[in-house]
């Protein structure tokens, strides 16, 4: 048994059931996700303020940009918000998206997304906004007819794959890129929640992994290769609980390429 699915078997073993069993599981956890997931966009972004924000609700000192806090206030709600959704696994939703990304945007959009482009947290798109080298974006009158479509497929794959659905969920939802701002964080925030929901355990895509992460979401939308991004998204699931769950380092390695694919 590999790494990766040692975690699964230890996570499902833990038999997360209440909102209790997720506050054991994931106390430190969200700080740690909240911090990497802004990080990633957001190089203001310290794991000190992060940390005060979701303990003590406050941060004391700060001269950064609002916006920071903004966001990282805006991590602790969202994982209020979606923890009773977790526990019932309510499953994925266009609405349940636009919720997500109303809660980690609020107070986030500057003013010429508000004000001029009168777009809203919560709202999707009403301008061509491109991401990546090959400028990849849903225009804005099919982005919600391509994320109904999205989320039916990956609502269909279920608890078969949940990983492999995961990850093509989390490289369709950038390669849309449906919103005028937040689509990463909102993107990440789906996939753990995508994951749960199904039984499998979440992860942090840690800020220093960035580029293999971006090169990973790359493959996809050049070559709609999803095998680098699920090999990243195992290989950071490892990352991130192999010292809570205390596992035996020898392991036999991950298998890698169509092997991995037929299992």
């Amino acid at each position: 048994m590999n790494q990766y699915d040692q975690i699964v078997k230890k996570w499902q073993e833990w038999g997360i059931r209440t909102t209790v069993d997720l506050k054991l599981r994931l106390d430190s956890f969200r700080i740690l996700f909240a911090y990497h997931s802004g990080k990633i966009e957001n190089d203001e972004i310290n794991y000190h303020d992060t940390r005060e924000i979701f303990e003590n609700g406050i941060v004391t000192g700060y001269t950064g940009s609002t916006r920071t806090l903004f966001e990282q206030q805006n991590q602790k709600t969202c994982y209020e918000f979606l923890k009773n959704k977790l526990i019932a696994k309510e499953p994925l939703s266009v609405a349940l998206i636009r919720a997500i990304h109303r809660t980690l945007t609020e107070g986030t959009y500057d003013e010429h997304r508000y004000i001029v482009n009168d777009e809203r947290p919560g709202d999707f798109k009403k301008h061509d906004y491109v991401t990546g080298i090959h400028e990849v974006g849903s225009p804005p009158d099919e982005v919600e007819a391509d994320l109904t479509e999205l989320v039916a497929e990956v609502n269909t794959i279920g608890s078969k794959s949940p990983l492999k659905a995961g990850a093509y969920f989390h490289a369709r939802f950038e390669n849309i890129h449906p919103f005028a701002d937040g689509n990463g964080r909102v993107g990440r925030t789906l996939l753990n929640y995508w994951l749960m929901i199904n039984d499998y355990p979440p992860m942090i895509i840690y800020e220093e992994d960035r580029r293999a992460y971006y090169d990973a979401l790359q493959a996809y939308d050049e070559r709609e290769d999803l095998e680098p991004l699920t090999l990243f998204l195992q290989q950071e699931t490892v990352r991130t609980w192999e010292r809570t769950m205390g596992l035996n380092s020898q392991i036999t390695p991950q298998r890698k390429g169509l092997d991995f694919f037929m299992q």
